[in-house]
């Protein structure tokens, strides 16, 4: 797999992993305030940081292989 395609998979890939976990944050939060027992909130809040921190290593990883791709594709001389 080129690094152009493995950057077209994992940054798309990342932000909406991101925004899944962002979501499911707020819905940990909400659980909390509506004084669910804390077992339950503190699975959720839990499970929401892992997909947001997924996400994240997800897209950070789309990065670093569009960097790579533009250094191998466009390699300059300075």
């Amino acid at each position: 797999m080129t690094h152009k395609t493995k950057w077209l998979l994992f940054a798309p890939l990342g932000l909406a992993t991101i925004g899944a976990g962002a979501s499911m944050v707020h819905w940990a939060g909400h659980l909390k305030d509506q004084q669910v027992p804390p077992a339950r909130w503190l699975a959720a809040g839990t499970a929401a940081l892992l997909v947001l921190n997924t996400g994240l290593s997800l897209f950070g990883r789309g990065v670093v292989e569009k960097v790579l791709h533009e250094v191998r594709e466009n390699p300059r001389s300075y």
